[in-house]
């Protein structure tokens, strides 16, 4: 998990069919509630850390299971809690539209022969958008040890070992 991906994810197959999953998932949170919580969907699954635990960083996995002649493929996803990840999300979008306005009023006025004083509040904007991109980072090594928690929670439940990519 110490790569510079935001969100690392996983593709797994799995010769058992996507509800035999499912129910083996469903067992292992029943008898480990103590580590991990789930809600189940027809063929999604997000495992998180019981609510007692979390912080703000805390992650989530996110499983998606697609049924094939040979078993069931498994998609899985790490990622904040949906709050945050909008959170994020929210912010790089105002910083872009920010720069954009920005870009285009200064190279208007620059066209006119005038001083664009408001470029030079784009290298804020990209001095933010790095120190964002630095509190996801740091933010993914606090939730480090909960995210191998749900990965070894969920290679547990299925009975072999996923390699994430």
């Amino acid at each position: 998990m110490t790569s510079f991906r935001i969100r690392p994810r996983f593709q797994a197959h799995s010769s058992l069919s996507a509800e035999e999953l499912q129910q083996a998932i469903q067992q292992r949170l029943e008898s480990h509630a103590d580590c991990c919580s789930g809600m189940m969907v027809t063929n999604h699954v997000v495992l998180k850390i019981p609510t007692n635990q979390q912080h703000f960083w805390s992650p989530q996995l996110s499983l998606n299971f697609e049924e094939t002649d040979e078993g069931t493929n498994i998609s899985g996803l790490y990622g904040p809690n949906p709050n945050v990840w909008a959170l994020f999300t929210f912010a790089y979008a105002t910083i872009g539209i920010l720069a954009l306005f920005v870009t285009i009023t200064g190279t208007s006025k620059m066209s006119l022969g005038r001083y664009a004083y408001e470029l030079w509040s784009l290298p804020v904007f990209a001095i933010i958008a790095v120190i964002l991109y630095i509190m996801s980072q740091v933010g993914q090594k606090l939730g480090a040890e909960e995210t191998f928690t749900l990965h070894h929670f969920f290679e547990e439940a299925i009975g072999h070992k996923v390699h994430i990519h």
